[in-house]
């Protein structure tokens, strides 16, 4: 397949970029710079794409995002819509237009769609939570309104916490008393889901891309401190994470999200790394490889 791919030197999009090109897929990247070969112009910040270059991709991924800041303030929140919104919205009415349409058009979203919910399994037919991470997941895949009323199969992955890149150093804690559920997934897990929902006609709007076995909070920390090899991080008291991430630590930290990948299941989609331990063992190890291979 030819795949657009928007987002792709990202700590997810670089492993979704080498996952599709191992995989015999041809992929084009959407720049911000002078485009080479294999890349294709855009702006999102100033809503400017290469309309030209767009016609006769397979499939398009877009998991483009801003760095979000540790405090939401209203600037910030205001910064946070519009860089999502702006994207999904271009995108979406860009390909609508084309003569050629893609097949597909995957767009990155998360389980903070959904509230916290204690112990309650959350699915893709799960109802949204209230909070302004649920109106800024819920806002962007309303977005991509114009590519699906266009005849383009539309997919929102439901991504929560992704076990990668420099995400490991931030693990291993605990907050609160611990019970809260969190969902998670490896980052070569999700290079495999995207994957497999550009080739399954039958996915189409939400798809929770999380691993069937969330964990509370105290056993991940556990977990994880084993697998990597590294000391526990502590306790910190949930008014503290409060107090120190405000909004951001109530949503990602003590929120209780227990996310199951109900239809990617259905579709029958095998994980590669189901549990924790094995997907940070993968993990760690391909960052040994990586930095083995660096010159000098």
């Amino acid at each position: 397949m030819k795949i657009l791919l928007a987002g792709s030197h990202g700590m997810i999009g670089s492993a979704v970029t080498r996952h599709l090109i191992e995989s015999d897929h041809e992929v084009v990247r959407l720049v911000r710079h002078e485009p080479d070969l294999n890349e294709v112009w855009w702006n999102p910040d100033s809503n400017e794409i290469d309309t030209s270059s767009l016609d006769g991709f397979d499939g398009v991924v877009n998991l483009a995002s801003m760095r979000w800041p540790m405090r939401w303030t209203t600037k910030a929140r205001e910064k946070m819509s519009a860089n999502r919104l702006g994207i999904n919205r271009l995108l979406a009415e860009s390909l609508a237009e084309c003569a050629q349409k893609p097949q597909v058009l995957i767009c990155a979203s998360g389980i903070g769609y959904y509230p916290s919910s204690g112990d309650a399994f959350l699915t893709e037919d799960s109802p949204a939570g209230t909070s302004f991470l649920t109106s800024l997941n819920l806002n962007g895949e309303t977005a991509t309104a114009p590519a699906s009323q266009s005849g383009i199969r539309v997919v929102h992955l439901r991504i929560p916490m992704v076990m990668g890149g420099d995400r490991l150093k931030m693990i291993g804690f605990q907050a609160g008393d611990g019970q809260q559920w969190w969902s998670w997934v490896g980052r070569d897990e999700v290079a495999s889901i995207i994957e497999f929902v550009l080739r399954t006609d039958t996915l189409t709007g939400p798809v929770n891309a999380v691993s069937p076995n969330p964990l509370r909070l105290a056993e991940f920390a556990t977990v994880a401190t084993r697998a990597l090899g590294i000391k526990p991080g502590g306790v910190m008291p949930a008014f503290i994470a409060r107090a120190v991430f405000g909004e951001m630590g109530e949503e990602f930290i003590l929120a209780s999200r227990r996310a199951q990948p109900a239809k990617l299941l259905a579709a029958g989609y095998q994980f590669r790394f189901p549990d924790l331990a094995d997907a940070l063992h993968h993990e760690n190890e391909g960052m040994k490889v990586a930095i083995a291979s660096q010159p000098g």
